[in-house]
């Protein structure tokens, strides 16, 4: 079993550093994470690629739209082209770019799902050009959602190419319904990724509404250990939160903390 390494999602931090740059980025090379999930990097990529080199920081993977289209009522019409994204993403040296979201009425079909599914493949060929692997990551709507009493994620992770991957977001596939372990299981060598993320789910969350259970990793109810253990091919285990209302710094702190106690490296 490969021992993934610790990133943290910057989405978790974003207060921070849109405050403090330097100084959040600083913290987070001192608490001890080597890695880091980028978003928005696409029109700042020289900057952030200078700033990561300064705090001894590398981005493997990134967060940006690759499958979006007009049909999508959260993508910006300004989206930039899959050329920039990766083109950006080759100089902050990522291996993976993750499409972080595809909106809840494009999972309710098997059309749709394929459609989907077919510019993510054809994302994937522009990547290849510039040597980087293409994926997707997970709220709940894709679990919600069911084709002929399967989960959507997993109608769409067939119609992938091969060179497709996924990021399991464990928080929200539990949200979802799923079993999260045994949907690791059945993704197989598709998870190279996992947003290691904990709650109560206690109130369950709703997209669009800013989840109010987030706790810090192996303090909820989310099979966190039994799924890292699941994914035998995940060559990262991400921290993040979507909203924490307790100390950010702590809570990063323990799962930083809870993953190198599982196996994880950083």
């Amino acid at each position: 079993m490969t021992k993934p390494s610790i990133s943290i999602q910057l989405w978790t931090v974003r207060t921070e550093l849109e405050s403090d740059p330097e100084g959040t980025l600083a913290h987070l090379s001192e608490i001890g994470f080597r890695n880091v999930e980028a978003f928005g990097f696409v029109d700042r990529a020289d900057a952030l690629a200078a700033a990561f080199a300064r705090h001894g920081l590398s981005s493997p993977t990134g967060h940006a739209p690759l499958a979006s289209d007009v049909e999508n009522p959260f993508a910006a019409l300004d989206a930039p082209s899959n050329n920039a994204v990766f083109a950006a993403a080759a100089k902050l040296g990522m291996t993976t770019v993750v499409d972080p979201f595809v909106a809840p009425d494009r999972w309710q079909t098997l059309d749709a799902i394929t459609k989907t599914a077919e510019l993510l493949n054809a994302a994937a060929l522009t990547a290849a050009e510039h040597g980087i692997t293409v994926g997707y990551h997970n709220h709940n709507h894709e679990l919600l959602s069911m084709i002929d009493g399967r989960h959507a994620l997993e109608v769409f992770a067939e119609l992938l190419s091969p060179e497709v991957v996924l990021e399991v977001d464990l928080y929200w596939a539990a949200a979802g319904g799923a079993d999260v372990v045994a949907l690791v299981e059945r993704l197989g060598s598709r998870v190279v990724a996992l947003h290691v993320k904990d709650g109560t789910l206690d109130p369950i969350p709703t997209l669009g509404a800013v989840p109010t259970d987030q706790v810090p990793a192996g303090t909820g109810v989310v099979p966190l250990a039994a799924a890292l253990e699941a994914a035998t091919s995940a060559r990262y285990a991400i921290v993040e939160f979507d909203a924490y209302p307790g100390d950010i710094w702590a809570g990063i702190t323990t799962g930083l903390a809870y993953l190198e106690a599982k196996g994880a490296v950083r």
